[in-house]
């Protein structure tokens, strides 16, 4: 379960390939520039258990420099090619990272980061050399194709997106020293979503987010083939699928949103038929959106809850999510505890903190206070989320715990209004979320990307308002709606709810009223 086994079966054999510019990295190309990059490693005194950054858009040689990492036991973090100098460099010092790869199209940000960063010793960038940088190629290709003498598993450490404050990295161990040990998430892989050797796998979304990252590995692990794209474009995603002829993809929903948009002409234009598992997370799901997609490409999404931290994973197919709607499953690795604030566990039903016991252990990378509000007495973590399980034990989210609106004393979760609201036909974005009120302490806003920029006032706030309060309790409707051209999404689909919300709180020392 290594590319370096499919290097000897298959050399020739795509190992991935470039949607746009259609660069193809063969297996046997892998292997021989991993080893380089591992034999680099060592070169430069960079030890197993140490660490190293990687700055990237989706790249060709993102993977290879990844595998050259972890066959030399390095904890290797991918970071975010949208951030600002400062906070790159916030990461990169944070996680003690000793060298770091980026490239030309992020040199505007990269460039200045080794007068930030003092404790790196190597900085290589791919087709630019800034100050202060190396040559990637120039340098790797002074390195020999051949394995370390001392392999040994690394993995990553992937910091959350900041949505809350600094971003955090999560630290996970290998469970085991051998680079082609399985794991359980490579076993579900394979028994669940059936991913192997035959598996074309069409990745959207960008490479140094966890799922991305991780199910790319994963595949190359089992011997598929990936096509990276470089940008997700709803029609292109499309045209790739039928291109390829792809069996397996890993999306959110609001590429879903984007697709279901598209005229029926378009939509209808394309073979999907290959496809046999489109697996989605990072965002709740709105129910109708699901419906559709279900009906659109059939019974072939799965859905899994589960965080960077790898605490737990629950996940549902589409037959148990259509006699379950809304559900993101039944735990799969760890087991379900539903909480109150106290730390008790909750009966059948009821809504609370969703823990999870036994699953993996993991911690914040020089924050054992984070650490330690992520756990219970009984040592049970959570990622802050709020849910209920039912009888069945499926869990059904609510909403992240930072974002309940509270308005005169009644707890209020945005995500239903969230996902009533994007289904109406001239909605395509929309964050709910609470904002001050002088007579019950909150009240409900809605800022909505609405298809139509021009349409956008008094009329339209109007009938989007009357729409939800049809559907939907009033006391959870939107109260008053603002537009805006686009949403602060990240790549990934997780939105910066926290980006609007603050605006609306500005001069007030609590969010508290």
């Amino acid at each position: 379960m290594h590319p370096c086994i499919h290097a000897a079966r298959f050399p020739d054999k795509p190992a991935y390939r470039m949607a746009g510019s259609g660069e193809t990295v063969t297996y046997g190309q892998l292997e021989a520039r991993s080893n380089q990059f591992a034999q680099l490693l060592r070169a430069r005194g960079v030890r197993a258990g140490e660490h190293i950054a990687v700055m990237l858009e989706n790249h060709p040689r993102f993977f290879e420099i990844l595998w050259g990492a972890q066959r030399a036991g390095i904890i290797y973090t991918a970071i975010s090619s949208r951030l600002t100098t400062a906070e790159a460099a916030y990461i990169i010092n944070d996680c003690g990272a000793r060298l770091v790869v980026s490239s030309a199209a992020l040199a505007g940000t990269a460039a200045d980061l080794p007068a930030h960063c003092p404790g790196v010793h190597s900085w290589l960038m791919i087709d630019a050399t800034p100050p202060g940088w190396q040559d990637f190629a120039g340098t790797l290709a002074t390195q020999p194709a051949t394995r370390i003498a001392d392999e040994t598993a690394g993995t990553d450490m992937l910091y959350s997106s900041g949505t809350t404050g600094r971003p955090k990295g999560v630290s996970v161990l290998p469970e085991q020293p051998a680079i082609d040990a399985p794991g359980p998430g490579i076993e579900l892989a394979r028994r669940v979503y059936g991913i192997d050797e035959h598996s074309i796998y069409l990745s959207p979304a960008p490479l140094y987010h966890a799922a991305p990252l991780r199910f790319n590995m994963m595949v190359m692990r089992l011997g598929g083939t990936c096509v990276l794209m470089e940008h997700f474009d709803a029609e292109e995603y499309l045209r790739l699928v039928q291109e390829h002829r792809v069996t397996h993809s890993q999306l959110v929903p609001t590429m879903f949103v984007r697709m279901l948009k598209l005229p029926e002409a378009v939509r209808a234009a394309y073979d999907l038929s290959s496809l046999r598992c489109a697996i989605h997370a990072a965002a709740p799901c709105p129910v109708p959106v699901k419906e559709q997609m279900i009906a659109w490409w059939g019974p072939v999404l799965w859905e899994y809850y589960a965080g960077t931290e790898g605490n737990g994973v629950t996940m549902v197919g589409s037959a148990d999510w259509l006699t379950h709607k809304g559900t993101v499953g039944r735990a799969m690795i760890g087991e379900l505890r539903i909480c109150d604030d106290e730390g008790n566990a909750l009966p059948v039903g009821e809504e609370g903190t969703v823990y999870f016991a036994n699953g993996k252990p993991f911690a914040y990378h020089n924050d054992a206070d984070k650490t330690a509000q992520s756990r219970n007495r009984h040592g049970w973590t959570t990622l802050g989320d709020v849910g209920r399980v039912d009888a069945e034990g499926y869990l059904y989210l609510t909403d992240r715990k930072a974002y309940m609106i509270i308005s005169g004393g009644v707890n209020i979760y945005p995500q239903e209004a969230e996902n009533l609201l994007v289904t109406h036909p001239e909605v395509v974005d929309v964050a709910v979320f609470g904002v001050p009120d002088e007579e019950f302490g909150e009240q409900v806003k809605a800022v909505v990307q609405p298809r139509d920029m021009a349409r956008a006032g008094p009329a339209l706030e109007a009938e989007l308002i009357a729409w939800c309060r049809e559907r939907l309790a009033h006391i959870k409707c939107p109260r008053s709606i603002d537009f805006e051209a686009e949403l602060p999404r990240h790549p990934t689909g997780k939105l910066y709810k926290r980006l609007l919300r603050d605006r609306y709180w500005q001069g007030r020392s609590t969010r508290i009223a």
